[in-house]
């Protein structure tokens, strides 16, 4: 486990997944970060690479070889190389090898950095394609947070998601695990959403953000303790398993999305999917504020 302290904050990070694990407040020790209770989900934060979300029958193809491949991708499940580090700041790598080519054929470099800077952690990723050829793939995160936070005796229901800017968002239904992406509806997101499990009877709430900057807030008015992620990114999710009565919630950025509905099983031409040209690079970032 390595760990990143400043005056305000201890993050610990793992090298398995290069996962964030756990952010506590150095007065009073409260911990923000879900701390992977398998009765109800099993991870801190995961990683998704190379894929987010499920894919039809858990199986692409790619320049005509099927491939078998669970949920989210295999990054999550990977020891990342350290490639440098700090008392507020450190930088892991995994790279492509006989392992990850059984899954997925492709050469990658996928660099993720965390820097703690006073009560804000920044999060950065780069996916380098090395190779000759397009690299196919779609990147995401997923941290969770505790609800509730510092009070043991406050509800789910006490606490609320406010996104900014505040507007009418179009939401991609899930179908099971799919995306249903050609019957988008509208989410009147202008004022704050109230926590509530039956929220997520249909899996995650997904937002339509085409980039835009946007900020998702985790309150409540038991008292001042919270959290803000800050993206830029296509999309975002907003999660909690359901029927189960998990004592937390996600904030999801997604550069990708699971398999459409009507997807074919050519990872080419799977919705939300990003080619990266030779040796080029993708960047995703955000950041998540502790209050």
């Amino acid at each position: 486990m390595l760990t990143l302290k400043n005056d305000y904050l201890t993050v610990q990070i793992n090298s398995l997944g290069a996962e964030l694990s756990s952010v506590k407040d150095n007065d009073s020790g409260m911990e923000y970060m879900w701390q992977a209770n398998k009765a109800y989900w099993g991870r801190h934060a995961p990683l998704l690479f190379p894929i987010v979300g499920r894919l039809q029958d858990n199986q692409y193809r790619l320049n005509g070889t099927t491939y078998h491949m669970t949920q989210h991708g295999f990054a999550r499940d990977r020891e990342f190389t350290v490639l440098d580090q700090t008392a507020t700041s450190v930088t892991l790598q995994l790279t492509a090898d006989d392992q990850t080519k059984a899954l997925f054929p492709s050469d990658f470099v996928l660099t993720v950095h965390y820097a703690l800077e006073d009560h804000q952690l920044q999060f950065a990723a780069t996916v380098d394609n090395p190779a000759e050829t397009p690299l196919t793939f779609s990147f995401g995160a997923h941290p969770g947070f505790n609800v509730p936070l510092g009070d043991p005796t406050a509800d789910f229901s006490d606490y609320q998601v406010t996104v900014s800017p505040k507007k009418v968002y179009q939401r991609v239904p899930l179908v099971g695990p799919y995306s249903d992406t050609q019957h988008s509806v509208p989410m009147d997101l202008t004022q704050p959403m109230v926590l509530d499990h039956d929220l997520f009877d249909h899996d995650a709430k997904v937002l339509t953000l085409d980039n835009q900057e946007t900020t998702l807030m985790l309150s409540s008015g038991v008292n001042d303790h919270g959290v803000a992620l800050t993206l830029s990114a296509p999309y975002v999710g907003i999660w909690s398993p359901y029927p189960k009565q998990a004592p937390f919630v996600c904030f999801e950025p997604w550069w990708g999305l699971a398999d459409d509905v009507e997807a074919t099983g050519d990872l080419e031409t799977k919705v939300a999917i990003h080619q990266l040209a030779a040796h080029d690079s993708f960047q995703a970032s955000y950041q998540i504020t502790y209050f």
